[in-house]
């Protein structure tokens, strides 16, 4: 014990026997808030920029703090917003269910069932996540037309799915792989078909992996521009909150209200962080494919 202490307490060394003195605690916690600092700075100036007034936004020096501040921003930015930000929940919620529906039965498949092809499947579902997204936003444009379903609310939740189904199989699978088989047999002997214990074995365990894809799906769906883009260009009906956005900026008409302008890019980023908070725990978990038992 007095030996291990002694070689803590020297100094570490480099090669040529020159001392390096360690780097103390609180510099490496300063580095770090400066870091974090530098990272949150332009989410700290869109919040602060939502509550100030288009003239106090327009100084050469705009105010740090919202200082005299207003709800202008807010007002105007669900009352012209409004209808874009439903829109988008009601596609990111689409896009989750069903990229779950589809990706939970064939990573079980993948992972437990022993499926012919399944290496070949994998290995496909690898190269599908490094197609560009303009390719498949073509390829989904001439689908889409032939069954005269563009510029719909289905359309834009098959797309968002596309995307989100290879990512989230990838996902369930390494989770499932995980579950005892010895598991599965018991329920197997027990005299249980292969729905029922993917339906009340599987499902429940692998509740962490589940919460992780579908969140994922959501965020794809959620932040989507290029499908919304090209698959959605006649009508505002469907139109999602990043396309109205842009369109809010680009129409000329509002590029002085700056207040609205931020105020919505605010309101659009709260679903997304409230959903973060929420699931950390199960994120954390699904990722690292932590107890399956519970």
């Amino acid at each position: 014990m007095t030996a291990a202490r002694a070689a803590r307490s020297r100094p570490a060394t480099v090669r040529g026997g020159r001392s390096r003195a360690a780097v103390p605690t609180w510099a490496k916690s300063a580095f770090g808030v400066a870091v974090v600092a530098v990272m949150l700075f332009p989410l700290y100036w869109m919040v602060n920029a939502s509550f100030q007034t288009n003239q106090q936004l327009a100084r050469p020096s705009p105010h740090w703090l919202p200082l005299g501040g207003t709800l202008n921003g807010y007002r105007d930015a669900l009352s012209q917003q409004g209808g874009h930000l439903l829109a988008s929940l009601i596609i990111a919620a689409g896009a989750t269910v069903l990229t779950l529906a589809l990706a939970a039965p064939a990573a079980y498949a993948l992972a437990q069932l022993r499926s012919p092809g399944g290496r070949t499947l994998l290995s496909v579902l690898l190269v599908v996540q490094l197609v560009p997204g303009i390719v498949m936003a073509n390829a989904l444009y001439q689908i889409f037309a032939s069954v005269q379903i563009l510029n719909s609310a289905l359309a834009l939740i098959l797309a968002d799915a596309t995307l989100a189904v290879p990512f989230a199989v990838l996902i369930l699978r390494a989770f499932m792989t995980a579950i005892p088989r010895s598991l599965l047999e018991a329920a197997a002997l027990d005299g249980a078909g292969a729905v029922r214990i993917f339906w009340q074995i599987v499902l429940p365990i692998s509740r962490n992996a589940l919460i992780t894809a579908g969140l994922f799906a959501f965020l794809f769906a959620w932040g989507d521009f290029l499908f919304a883009a090209t698959l959605n260009l006649n009508t505002t009906t469907w139109k999602p909150i990043t396309l109205g956005l842009y369109d809010y900026i680009g129409a000329g008409t509002n590029i002085t209200t700056w207040n609205a302008v931020m105020a919505t890019a605010v309101i659009a980023s709260l679903p997304a962080s409230l959903l973060l908070t929420i699931a950390q725990r199960h994120i954390a978990a699904g990722l690292t494919n932590e107890a399956v038992t519970d």
